[in-house]
């Protein structure tokens, strides 16, 4: 069964507002750059860098705390003879630059050490105001034209019965919180916080390790917080790293654990009980006032920290789901927990300790004293748990898939297989295979998912064919899970589609059980909660742990290094603050330099849009001669194809055998082209959103070389999709489309062009020499869904053609079929020559799994 077609994916052709008086404005003041001008009170009002004294000196301050050096080496640096004085700085070492970065620029939110103490151990933590923080993401000038104030239901179709999920006010939380907050007061604005928590490593020999906690706000879209560089993160503070290694009994000590962790962030949030209830007047970065009610809408966290937060048990499920012990890798709705039953059992802390055990035990939580989010309003926080691609997906069930592979197949043949396949631009290379792999991060397990469908699609299983097909056809609906949850836009019949293949994944796990394998595992249950959470908060590119793991690098592991490793949290918050306030002053004096334009009026930032396809401007190879473009380009045939390509362009009515015949009396006015080894595609959002970026994608065609050791590199001649001239304008999928090798991308001289084509304009000026393979079927493989192709002959040679270059559309990647064993000759160089026939993988990238089925 393939995915719905792409266009029924981004049709948001009909939007229902929430109406009546959500998101209101209440009031107005100066919009927040001119409150930032105000603060800096320059003296020289045509200055655009104060406090700064010009461009130069700026930049420099800029470079010293962005991307510079430690203060180290800036002192040495301005300590050199003359090097102040001929730059004109106005600061002589670091000490003054930080000096007039703390006194002079605008402050930013600020950190403040705090104390609690748990079972009479007092831990410290370093915090900032939750209010004050979604006050600086709210209010910054760079999110004004895009932030969302109401909810919204999409739909894409006339009668509004399917409907689309993509930013969180689209989902069905955002709604049913606004309607909550009019039905007691109206004109609220809801401000969904998303807070995320993770502990990460700082060192690896001092087993140094911070425990950060992260901010941001669903009104801002998500196509900006995914991106570091727009800040739309906040750091909240860095909670206590405590082992508590004194206490000896591990269930003492990791309740004691969990009561710390839930009184630093409980102190932290404690903040937000009344404004989420009552409102707080805030404003936007362009001035206007509304009554925002900021309330907790997502958690975001891996499977351990879920846990500690609603305070369930290892093995349970922490979305609330009622399960028996052995059940978590079933294919079952189970009734959920009763979020009012948990509360009261919470609140009954104060009364006998048996009774509040008793009580919660009962309830499906552990006793924990006072959970952070037990009192914030509008909370439920099983319902505010979220998935996670990362960990629940690629580091946990993708890692697991690979380990079912390798011990059904064995490590020997998998990473034959895997050592064999050919190159593509969206691919990594596993020369050595993949058994030898430690310490595999996300990214590589999401290298090896890209192929491991076609890696297994032929290899039998000694139990038959019957278990060999169900082995293939659980993998390939869990990798369509995979692929299908990260969907940047939902509707009700994508998510219909992600709920049919995690059923074939459950219908066909019992050969799992032959291999001995166990399912029992709380990553394959919370698939069953991911078409909820898309509904509920839209996307899961709105809650990823993603951002978490990047963010460490710049909140974390960089604020770490720029300490002297002695009493680091003071120097980390301090050194975080002037980070936040010179790129806040930055964006400031951009502002003043295109002519301080009103905020609201702001354009987005312009996401570049390259050319679809793109060459060099000049030739890799300004001449190759016939007899050497089928010497080392293997374009055997390239005289007489180009002679039929120039015939049949002249004469487009000419009949094929018509065009053969006259070709054999062609006379080539050249004796050879000029060759491109490489060209590169941009291809346009799968789902049509104009707010995506493009992605990148390229086809090599090279012969071998030498490189700069001297060492002998094979020639890479990748394959392609390509437009025939019968593609119907509604074609979708692989129909309409044909795969071929590029031999060689050329252009002709431009005497030569014209003594071929004449001066016709529209005459094509870069070509591509191709070998095709054969048609694809009316339909994929059954099991693993892929389409087979084999390479195309005509009179015993390689059926090969001409082309214009444009008529390449992307590169597309084939994987042998190698069957029961790898051939051992075959390598990742040669496996195109040598192999007959291929599957062709539609896995490479997100674009790809869309639009080639």
């Amino acid at each position: 069964m393939p995915p719905p077609e792409p266009a029924q994916l981004w049709d948001d052709l009909h939007v229902e507002p929430f109406g009546e008086d959500a998101g209101a404005p209440i009031a107005a003041e100066d919009a927040s750059y001119d409150q930032y001008a105000g603060v800096l009170d320059a003296e020289d009002p045509d200055n655009h860098y104060h406090p700064f004294p010009n461009k130069l000196a700026w930049e420099i301050a800029r470079w010293a705390k962005m991307r510079g050096p430690t203060s180290t080496a800036l002192n040495e640096l301005l300590a050199i003879d003359e090097v102040v004085a001929k730059l004109d700085l106005p600061f002589k070492n670091a000490k003054e630059l930080n000096r007039i970065v703390d006194r002079m620029l605008p402050a930013r939110p600020a950190f403040h050490r705090d104390e609690i103490t748990v079972a009479g151990e007092t831990f410290e933590f370093y915090h900032r105001d939750p209010i004050e923080c979604i006050r600086a993401l709210y209010g910054d000038p760079e999110f004004a034209p895009h932030l969302a104030f109401t909810p919204e239901k999409r739909f894409s179709d006339e009668n509004r019965h399917n409907r689309v999920y993509s930013q969180m006010n689209t989902g069905k939380w955002w709604w049913r919180v606004q309607r909550a907050i009019e039905n007691r007061m109206r004109g609220g604005t809801v401000v969904p916080l998303i807070v995320s928590t993770d502990m990460t490593q700082l060192t690896l020999f001092r087993n140094r390790a911070a425990y950060p906690i992260y901010l941001t706000i669903g009104n801002i879209p998500k196509e900006i917080r995914r991106k570091p560089s727009r800040r739309a993160h906040v750091l909240l503070g860095y909670l206590p790293t405590v082992k508590l290694t004194h206490i000896k009994n591990s269930e003492t000590r990791r309740r004691a654990r969990a009561n710390v962790f839930h009184a630093c962030v409980r102190r932290i949030l404690e903040p937000l009980e009344a404004p989420g209830r009552d409102g707080l007047p805030m404003a936007s970065g362009d001035g206007v006032v509304r009554r925002c009610h900021p309330i907790l809408a997502a958690f975001v966290g891996d499977y351990p920290e879920q846990c500690l937060v609603v305070g369930c048990k290892n093995k349970q499920c922490p979305k609330g789901c009622i399960l028996e012990p052995g059940h978590l890798g079933d294919h079952v709705i189970a009734p959920r927990r009763d979020i009012e039953e948990v509360i009261n059992a919470l609140e009954s802390y104060d009364g006998d300790p048996i009774d509040f055990i008793n009580a919660c035990q009962a309830a499906g939580v552990k006793p924990i004293h006072r959970p952070f989010w037990l009192h914030l309003p509008y909370v439920d926080i099983y319902q505010a748990i979220t998935p996670d691609i990362l960990h629940q997906l690629y580091q946990g069930l993708v890692k697991h898939a690979i380990a079912w592979v390798r011990r059904a197949y064995g490590d020997t043949e998998v990473d034959a297989r895997f050592a064999r396949l050919p190159p593509n631009h969206n691919l990594r290379l596993f020369a050595s295979g993949i058994s030898h792999m430690s310490r595999v991060s996300g990214t590589e397990h999401r290298d090896i998912c890209r192929v491991l469908l076609g890696v297994i699609a032929d290899i039998p299983l000694p139990q038959g064919r019957v278990a060999s097909a169900r082995f293939t056809s659980a993998i390939r609906a869990l990798l369509d899970f995979v692929y299908v949850a990260q969907y940047p836009s939902h509707n009700d019949d994508t998510l219909g589609y992600l709920r049919t293949r995690l059923r074939l994944f459950h219908q066909n796990k019992a050969i799992f059980a032959t291999l001995g394998i166990n399912l029992e595992l709380p990553k394959l249950h919370a698939m069953l909660h991911y078409a909820e959470s898309i509904e509920l908060f839209g996307t899961t590119d709105n809650y990823n742990t993603e951002y978490t793991e990047r963010l460490h690098i710049d909140l974390a592991k960089q604020a770490y290094r720029a300490t002297n490793h002695k009493d680091e949290y003071p120097q980390m918050t301090t050194w975080l603050i002037r980070k936040e306030k010179i790129y806040r002053h930055e964006r400031f004096i951009q502002w003043r330099i295109d002519g301080e334009p009103e905020i609201g009026g702001l354009e987005p930032a312009a996401i570049p849009r390259n050319l679809r396809l793109k060459l060099t401007k000049r030739p890799t190879a300004k001449f190759v001669s016939f007899a050497n473009a089928s010497m080392h380009y293997g374009a055997d045939q390239l005289k007489a194809r180009f002679a039929e390509y120039v015939i049949s362009w002249h004469n487009p009515n000419m009949h094929t055998r018509q065009v053969r015949d006259v070709a054999k009396t062609f006379v080539h006015q050249f004796e050879g082209v000029a060759a491109y080894h490489k060209v590169k595609f941009w291809h346009e959002d799968a789902q049509g959103r104009d707010e995506a970026p493009q992605t990148l994608d390229s086809v090599h065609a090279r012969p071998a070389y030498r490189d700069t050791q001297g060492r002998i590199r094979p020639g890479r001649f990748d394959t392609a999709l390509l437009e025939m001239d019968d593609l119907d304008e509604d074609s979708v999928g692989v129909q309409g489309h044909r795969v071929a090798q590029v031999r060689l991308m050329f252009s002709l001289t431009k005497t030569a062009h014209e003594k071929t084509f004449g001066v016709h304009s529209d005459a094509p000026r870069h070509f591509a020499y191709v070998e095709w393979f054969s048609k694809f079927g009316p339909a994929a493989e059954p099991h693993h869904n892929m389409y087979r192709v084999q390479r195309s002959f005509r009179d015993n040679q390689r059926l090969a053609s001409i082309v214009d270059i444009s008529d390449l559309i992307r590169s597309i990647h084939l994987i042998p079929r190698f069957g029961a064993v790898a051939p051992r000759n075959w390598t990742s160089a040669n496996v195109l020559e040598l192999a007959t026939s291929f599957y062709v993988n539609c896995f490479t990238d997100r674009n790809t799994y869309i639009t080639v089925y």
